[in-house]
């Protein structure tokens, strides 16, 4: 055995490394009123690195102002 306890209370649950909330419409910037991605970036999010997902999500999107 492992150790590891899948229904550990005090393990936090695994975060989603996504901006989606679900709110899907570009704006006139061309941004999603919802995550803030372009449509490029939001095709493109599933080929990037989790370390390219959080450093768009910590560093470029809070740039753009609140969804």
């Amino acid at each position: 055995m492992c150790g590891l306890m899948l229904n550990d209370p005090a393990s936090p649950p695994p975060h989603p490394l996504t901006p989606c909330i679900g709110v899907c419409r570009l704006d006139e910037r061309g941004y999603c009123i919802g995550c803030l991605r372009t449509g490029d970036e939001i095709a493109r999010w599933r080929g990037l690195s989790d370390s390219e997902r959080l450093h768009m999500m910590q560093e470029i999107l809070p740039l753009r102002g609140t969804p």
